[in-house]
């Protein structure tokens, strides 16, 4: 299936999606898909089947979510933790990874004349190699687009994100390159992976389940969080609105909560923001290194 989907909304969602969307709008939507493996189950399909569904509710959301206005979206797609199934599913997720990123390089046109940038999140050294390839190909030439951004976050742990921010963090310090006082949140704030990011308004987890598995844990402390039990490829635009909505109806307090946060927040230095022009210097190398070589399917 498609990345860019076309509209598939009924005139009574459509009237829906404009009636939620004339309110406060979350501007950028955090997703915790959970539950392909037990709609595999429950429809006794093949684990990856229930995955491959799951892809599919993806790109349908991400249309919903153009539709009411937010303009950014980031997914947990793969979690380090998934590393420890059996070989046989982990092989078959790569496919699927594979197959999908293939598409969306065979789409670029269409995400180009969307506007869309990829950007996928990670510890991205774990996986293959030719995937590597293919996620910084299409990381790099969707890097200019602006009107949509879609973070894919693949072989990610909040808690290895922090690590290895908190690893460049010493290494500079060692380097000289940066110096104790100039080290505080801010600072790792804008090492993160999601440092072009603004924070998530927004926080949906499918299935149940009522904990955040190790997802965006430094950015979503004054983020909305809502949790559905319907699992993840029965996802429909209603579960959207009424998340959306809860969101609208908390919205007051959670503003009031993000400016305490800001007001906390320490003042960037000049050495702190030329040691963030390091970190990101290294990464947009590593993306041009990855991306201009070849990539086979």
């Amino acid at each position: 299936m498609s990345w860019i989907r076309d509209n598939t909304l009924t005139w009574i969602q459509k009237m829906a999606v404009h009636v939620v969307g004339s309110g406060q709008v979350p501007q950028h939507v955090a997703f915790i898909m959970d539950g392909n493996r037990r709609y595999a189950k429950k429809h006794k399909v093949q684990k990856i089947e229930g995955h491959s569904k799951g892809f599919d509710r993806l790109a349908e959301t991400l249309h919903w979510c153009l539709e009411l206005g937010i303009k950014e979206v980031t997914v947990y797609a793969f979690s380090i933790e998934n590393f420890k199934r059996t070989k046989e599913e982990i092989d078959a997720l790569m496919d699927l990874a594979r197959q999908k990123f293939q598409r969306l390089l065979d789409e670029t046109d269409k995400l180009m004349e969307h506007g869309v940038h990829i950007r996928v999140i990670g510890n991205l050294d774990l996986l293959p190699v030719d995937l590597q390839k293919m996620m910084a190909k299409a990381m790099f030439v969707t890097k200019n687009n602006s009107r949509a951004v879609l973070n894919i976050a693949y072989a990610y742990t909040a808690r290895e994100e922090i690590t290895q921010c908190v690893k460049q963090t010493v290494e500079g310090v060692v380097d000289g390159v940066l110096s104790p006082p100039n080290v505080n949140q801010n600072l790792l704030s804008k090492t993160l992976y999601t440092n072009h990011s603004p924070t998530p308004d927004l926080l949906i987890r499918t299935s149940g389940e009522v904990r955040l598995s190790d997802f965006l844990l430094w950015q979503v402390s004054c983020s909305c969080v809502y949790f559905t039990d319907v699992l993840w490829p029965d996802f429909t635009v209603w579960h959207l609105l009424a998340a959306v909505f809860y969101y609208q109806r908390n919205h007051q307090q959670l503003k009031d909560a993000s400016l305490l946060e800001k007001r906390s927040d320490e003042k960037s230095t000049n050495q702190g923001e030329d040691f963030v022009d390091y970190v990101n210097l290294k990464r947009q190398q590593w993306l041009s290194l990855h991306a201009n070589l070849e990539v086979t399917s």
